[in-house]
């Protein structure tokens, strides 16, 4: 599938803080991650991905995945000028954590589309389940576009598979933004964990 200009637009206002990069190119950059993902998969916007981690994990009783993507950014973005401004020894490039926040679940739309999940689930044999993760499709979709490769690590390395790497500072930045997003929802009792 192709990537027409007003999947870009869609793309720009579902996430305004890409508005907050200063960088023109590397803002290009993310919007054209997101509508390549998008357009690789059955969904139409991030707001139509389920509002949940892992397709298996409990959703956002209220609010969608671009919910999570904002906030994530946000927190990142926080994160970023507190404690740069509290130690100004501490080197953080705020674009690429803009864009790196943005686009850590940028592998989601292949991850979470319903053809690949029924596919997946029937013949895990074959192709396990998932076949490929959203940080692993998200470093190909990164990668593809042109974004910087500190970009792609950070989609690759901000879950679980972070582990087995040694995380960048833009990474933990994003990786600790993003499991304080989840965890402070799922204390507030804002997941739909079927409690």
């Amino acid at each position: 599938m192709t990537v027409d200009n007003a999947a870009r637009t869609r793309v720009r206002a579902e996430l305004p803080e890409i508005c907050e990069i200063q960088d023109q190119e590397l803002a290009n950059k993310v919007v054209e991650a997101w509508a390549h993902a998008l357009a690789q998969s059955s969904f139409e916007t991030i707001a139509d991905i389920p509002a949940s981690g892992n397709p298996d994990t409990p959703p956002l009783k209220t609010g969608t995945q671009t919910d999570h993507i904002r906030g994530v950014t946000r927190l990142a973005i926080a994160i970023t000028d507190e404690l740069g401004q509290q130690f100004q020894q501490l080197a953080v490039d705020r674009d690429l954590v803009i864009a790196a926040a943005l686009c850590h679940d940028v592998g989601k739309p292949w991850e979470f589309d319903p053809k690949n999940q029924t596919r997946w689930s029937n013949n895990r044999i074959r192709t396990g389940w998932p076949s490929i993760r959203h940080p692993g499709y998200g470093v190909h979709i990164c990668l593809t576009v042109g974004l910087p490769e500190e970009v792609a690590h950070v989609a690759g390395g901000h879950s679980g598979e972070g582990e087995l790497v040694q995380r960048s500072l833009t990474n933990v930045i994003v990786h600790q933004a993003d499991y304080a997003f989840w965890g402070v929802l799922r204390a507030g009792d804002l997941l739909n964990d079927g409690a």
